[in-house]
């Protein structure tokens, strides 16, 4: 969110196919570089059918009626307009996502003042069965409806019990709630020992040492304090919010989980606290193909860091080194969101990154190594991000032809010059962006429907099948404003397969499907990524119009690669560890012939 009020010009020329020189790109010596007319580009985006949105926004009408409150009186604190997030998870396993959602309140002397504070809020999904969607508020019998000034959450089963525990950050000290299993939580923040009472952001829970049970990184932003509040002013000296970069950035922190309820704190042990930076998004993925987990982080305004893991319960930092940490123009940008995800279908993980108004979101392309290059401009995401403030963000195949596409949350953190005027002059359209066979993306967001037509402050975003009819919606929040579902209308035009992961060490575990006409796709069970929030970590696959599926091979976090044959396309399957075929010799020279990576070899 830094470099603020910075504006950049950019010119543009419609010019033909051009081949980019050879310069070592980074081993993506098949890419083209395409500066293409915007007519052209929008030729290619199929019009969509004018009575059927793209996504209808549904959440009034299904029960989910959580309102942000910011706390904003004119004090311009700065945590006002940063939150906040959103997780979806299955809590009372009964197959279906149910809905948490992260709530602030009044800072200062106004915060005091109130009667009854906000509260976090737990909406059980009562899923009907044909699709009918139902949430009812859980929060305060749930044990989870924490009044604390929220940020974000994190979701995963720390301890192995079978059940989805939750982790939520906060503008002050975090909580750590234990899925009792019988519809309840239980604090056990101290007694894990994974308190942090600084101003945290976005966590995410990950096994970064292999030993089976779920570790738990947390970012943290900055050393903001209502006492210390600074009075900053804008462009034409009215009082606005500050920029981050008036405040000391803080420490991430990484606890590592014991196997007995508690955390300890590895944060200097494993490296992590040898770089600081103003953390708000995050991911973990495994960029550099050594099944060992990695973990990136987005920092606001400064470089962005990739902690590359070592393999021995230590991390270094290589975000200059792989490319990573600037924008091709080598500067830092305000970054927030983050989302990894293999757009291109090479079996490698890239990385989205969203930013401040005037400056470009970002792209990088991952060679298969884990070394990344800027390659914004190219697929035709730099131009329309210019104009936004963008949060929650993640790749997601919404119209299941096979390829990642992405959204985008917007969303002012300066007064806009066109709503000065108004009572909250921070609102933007939201974006939605088509990848066109991993080529290019086209904006589709015009002809979306009218969801893409509100114009609010949104923030966190969350990317799950909520109705389980085997697409992927949105829910979304918005600063100081109603949360939004954005449920799929258009999915299942084509086909799919969803996949469920049962086993203790599904997190993180890589699904890749093998068609009958020998093209593979790659995907990530993951609920990390995007900005303050947790996603479904069910695998979908966009078939297009194919239905011939080979196998489905899986390559679990423990290491153990198993097969599966005979899956039918547009079904949701559960693969539990233990149940499927090793790999045979056959299909890994399949495998090895396909535009990637593998690594597996033959049990």
């Amino acid at each position: 969110m830094s470099q603020w009020g910075c504006p950049r010009i950019f010119i543009v020329a419609g010019l033909s196919r051009v081949r980019q020189p050879d310069s070592g790109e980074s081993g993506h010596n098949r890419r083209n570089l395409w500066i293409a007319p915007m007519l052209a580009t929008l030729a290619m985006i199929p019009a969509m059918h004018a009575q059927t949105p793209v996504f209808q926004e549904v959440a009034q009408s299904i029960g989910l009626n959580f309102v942000h409150v910011s706390g904003a009186d004119g004090q311009f604190y700065l945590p006002e307009i940063m939150g906040s997030g959103v997780a979806l998870l299955d809590y009372d396993n009964d197959g279906d996502l149910d809905v948490y959602l992260v709530q602030g309140h009044g800072l200062g002397t106004s915060g005091s003042a109130e009667s009854e504070s906000p509260r976090n809020k737990l909406y059980r999904n009562e899923l009907i069965p044909g699709g009918t969607l139902r949430f009812v508020d859980v929060s305060r019998e749930a044990g989870v409806d924490d009044d604390g000034y929220g940020m974000g959450v994190a979701v995963g089963d720390s301890d192995n019990d079978g059940d989805l525990d939750l982790y939520v950050t906060n503008f002050g000290s975090n909580l750590m709630y234990r899925n009792e299993g019988n519809g309840t939580f239980k604090d056990v923040t101290r007694e894990s020992g994974t308190d942090d009472p600084r101003w945290s952001t976005s966590a995410a829970f990950v096994d970064y040492d292999r030993d089976g049970d779920l570790d738990l990184y947390v970012s943290n932003y900055i050393d903001f304090t209502v006492a210390g509040n600074k009075r900053c002013y804008d462009p034409v000296g009215n009082p606005d919010y500050c920029n981050p970069n008036q405040y000391r950035p803080l420490p991430d922190r990484l606890f590592q989980n014991q196997g007995n309820g508690r955390f300890v704190d590895v944060t200097e042990a494993s490296g992590i606290g040898a770089a600081v930076g103003p953390g708000l998004g995050m991911t973990c993925a495994d960029f550099d193909g050594d099944d060992w987990v990695d973990i990136y982080v987005a920092n606001d305004g400064a470089a962005n860091f990739l902690w590359m893991n070592q393999r021995n319960g230590t991390f270094t930092e290589e975000g200059l080194l792989r490319g990573a940490a600037y924008n091709a123009d080598g500067a830092p940008e305000a970054s927030m969101g983050v989302a990894a995800g293999d757009f291109d279908n090479d079996g490698d993980e890239d990385v989205f990154l969203t930013h401040l108004t005037q400056e470009k979101n970002t792209l990088y392309v991952n060679d298969g190594h884990g070394n990344f290059l800027d390659e914004t401009a190219m697929y035709g995401l730099a131009i329309p991000s210019l104009p936004f403030t963008s949060f929650g963000v993640d790749w997601f195949d919404y119209d299941s032809d096979g390829f990642l596409d992405l959204f985008a949350a917007n969303g002012a953190v300066r007064r806009l010059e066109a709503v000065r005027g108004e009572e909250y002059p921070y609102d933007q359209k939201n974006q939605l962006f088509r990848n066109m066979g991993g080529n290019r993306f086209g904006e589709t967001s015009a002809s979306a429907g009218p969801a893409f037509e509100l114009s609010e402050t949104s923030r966190g975003a969350a990317f799950g099948d909520i109705d389980n009819d085997g697409d992927v919606d949105i829910v979304m929040t918005n600063n100081n404003g109603p949360v939004r579902v954005f449920l799929n209308q258009v999915g299942l035009r084509n086909h799919w397969l969803q996949i469920n992961l049962k086993g203790s060490r599904s997190d993180g575990s890589r699904v890749i499907l093998l068609k009958d006409d020998g093209r593979v796709l790659w995907r990530r069970s993951k609920r990390d990524g995007s900005y303050l929030s947790a996603n479904d970590d069910r695998v979908h696959f966009g078939l297009g119009t194919a239905t011939g599926i080979r196998a489905v091979l899986v390559e679990w976090a423990s290491g153990k690669r198993e097969m599966w044959e005979n899956i039918r396309a547009d079904s949701s399957v559960t693969l539990t560890a233990g149940t499927g075929r090793p790999w045979t010799a056959q299909m890994e020279s399949r495998l090895r012939a396909t535009p990637g990576r593998i690594t597996a070899t033959a049990e």
